[in-house]
């Protein structure tokens, strides 16, 4: 009987989503191209907004759980063995579920933008509300937003693909979902349209903020009447902003660029080192899973997220941190403030441990976490030391998140307005703004790109923040390389280059040995003085007529090296090389006619 009542509901399900499916079809073909764009960014968003919805309530509640036993016990214990069980049952789901593939970190949205024409794959509008559910949920030192962006991005890539939308409205509809995930995350409607803008897209025309608008606007009304204010970070103290203390939050914008740089790179560190185990199962997770365990046990605001501990820093008691620690017994200001310092540099490597042993999170909340950290820390310092200038901690503690996600995300709107808006006011607006520009600018001039860019960087696959290199690695340039050049070698006479110069387009000849290793080429401008005088070639050998190309390009030279060579030969036509042998012709006119083409699809109008 159960068996026969669940394939009944399955049933009844399918049915239900084939007429959707069909309305949406009938829509399509009803309605006007972008007046359908516009229903597709309410529809993407509605999607998105529900599995922020079960992470966010998933995890909170995990939370209070925790929480609840630990304070009864007595003991930190219990928050330190959950996130071992969070990280085991993760690479479980991972291994068994999803074909042991997991993508994590936003960085992978931009390379699907970048290198996939929006493309991302159908399996990451499930795999990361699981899998991240799991890691942070049960006290994984990480952020939800990642995988929220992930699957924001991946709920807008695929609704394009199943309509059989353009590569501009599939990026459009991709931006659409990042939009909305970060307005339900936060409640925060213009924070998520900077972020696709100023994060995720590659370039954009103001006609196309109405659907990203529109998306994280309907994100935000659906996360204000779902979610309660605990789930969500927010804060309902009055902060006011006094010009006086301008120099010292000059100061903190220095400090947090220098912090994000060194929590990027030591996250960076530890990641790395868990991705170089040969075993890269449950030995790999329980080795990292452990170790963070350990930090939690003597450090338990670095269980989840951490939004809790941000508000509680915030508060007017912020010694509240202390309780359940090893430290509670010896509560002081002092004591507090060395906690909240340690705690601040060890994030980095919680949270590297976190990602690197196999859990799955990204790196958003973390930076809110040790922004706040950071601002507390300066603030309280100064206080302190008795400074003749009070400063308000709260407000320093708020202005810093924003320090450090600008540092480390180099998106400075987008740090300026989430935090005006998780604060209800523009009150700090002036503080945000110096300390976002000073920050950005800090880590800048230490790291070129962003952390979640850093990796694909250096592997020449992504650059958001030059839109011409970004637009060139989209570029298949091998695709490009003509391979029909009809080839000669030294032994051949120079009547059969004449006879190739005469009956077809040719107009470089490439001279091969017999393991097809280029020797050099013939060039038609270079002999065309004496080429076609029968009395003057007779008498010439092939080796008297060939030259050496200005380039070569060989086949795993990157496209910025490709245009520099081009560029510095001054060639419109230059030699490919394949593991040494010659392959074919490469020639500027196809790559910069295939640059344009590109950019007209990329530009979303």
């Amino acid at each position: 009987m159960p068996s026969n009542k669940a394939s009944f509901f399955k049933i009844v399900f399918r049915s239900i989503f084939r007429r959707a499916e069909n309305l949406v079809f009938l829509l399509k073909d009803k309605l006007s191209e972008r007046n359908f764009i516009y229903f597709a960014c309410v529809a993407v968003a509605i999607t998105c907004s529900f599995a922020v919805i079960i992470l966010k309530s998933f995890a909170h509640n995990i939370f209070l759980w925790a929480n609840n036993i630990n304070g009864f016990l007595k003991l930190p214990y219990i928050n330190s063995l959950l996130p071992i069980a969070g990280i085991l049952l993760t690479v479980f789901v991972v291994r068994n579920f999803l074909n042991n593939q997991i993508e994590k970190g936003s960085s992978k949205v931009l390379y699907a933008v970048a290198k996939k024409g929006g493309i991302m794959p159908k399996k990451q509008m499930y795999a990361q509300i699981v899998t991240s559910s799991l890691t942070i949920g049960l006290g994984g030192s990480a952020g939800l937003e990642s995988p929220i962006v992930i699957t924001g991005a991946a709920f807008g890539s695929n609704f394009a693909q199943k309509y059989h939308l353009s590569q501009k409205d599939r990026i459009l509809l991709l931006a659409c979902g990042v939009a909305a995930g970060i307005g339900a995350a936060f409640n925060a409607p213009i924070a998520g349209v900077l972020f696709a803008i100023e994060v995720v897209l590659t370039d954009i025309s103001i006609s196309a903020f109405i659907p990203i608008i529109i998306s994280a606007a309907t994100g935000a009304l659906i996360s204000t009447i779902t979610l309660s204010d605990d789930v969500i970070l927010n804060f309902q103290q009055t902060l006011r902003f006094d010009y006086h203390n301008t120099p010292y939050y000059i100061l903190l914008g220095i400090l947090a660029g220098l912090t994000s740089v060194y929590h990027a790179r030591n996250f960076q560190k530890v990641e790395k080192f868990f991705g170089s185990f040969k075993n890269k199962g449950y030995r790999r997770a329980f080795i990292g899973a452990f170790l963070l365990a350990v930090l939690i046990f003597f450090f338990p605001t670095l269980f989840g997220e951490g939004y809790e501990s941000i508000k509680t820093l915030a508060s007017n008691n912020p010694g509240l941190l202390l309780d359940n620690t090893m430290l509670e017994r010896f509560k002081s200001e002092w004591v507090l403030l060395a906690f909240v310092g340690v705690t601040m540099l060890l994030k980095a490597f919680a949270t590297g441990l976190t990602l690197g042993s196999g859990g799955n999170g990204g790196n958003f909340a973390p930076s809110l976490f040790v922004g706040s950290y950071l601002g507390y820390f300066v603030a309280k310092s100064i206080n302190l030391l008795n400074f003749t200038h009070h400063l308000p901690i709260a407000n320093f503690t708020i202005v810093g998140m924003a320090g450090i996600l600008s540092g480390l995300f180099h998106a400075p709107l987008t740090a300026i307005f989430l935090i005006v808006e998780i604060t209800g006011g523009y009150d700090l607006m002036v503080p945000l703004m110096i300390v976002s520009s000073v920050s950005f600018a800090v880590s800048k001039q230490f790291e070129k790109h962003s952390m979640d860019v850093k990796s694909l960087a250096d592997k020449g696959e992504v650059f958001t923040s030059d839109k011409d290199k970004n637009i060139l690695q989209s570029i298949n340039f091998y695709n490009l390389v003509q391979q029909n050049y009809k080839t000669l070698t030294l032994q051949d006479s120079p009547a059969k280059v004449v006879e190739i110069f005469a009956t077809s387009e040719q107009k470089i000849i490439p001279i091969v040995d017999e393991h097809k290793s280029l020797i050099g080429i013939v060039d038609f401008e270079e002999v065309r003085a004496f080429i076609f005088n029968p009395n003057h070639v007779k008498f010439m050998t092939m080796s008297e007529i060939i030259s050496q190309p200005k380039e070569l390009i060989l086949f795993e030279d990157k496209p910025e090296k490709i245009m520099k060579l081009f560029e510095t030969s001054k060639a419109t036509i230059l030699p490919v090389i394949y593991k040494g042998k010659y392959f074919g012709f490469l020639s500027k006119i196809d790559v910069l006619e295939s640059y344009r083409h590109r950019l007209k699809e990329m530009i979303i109008e």
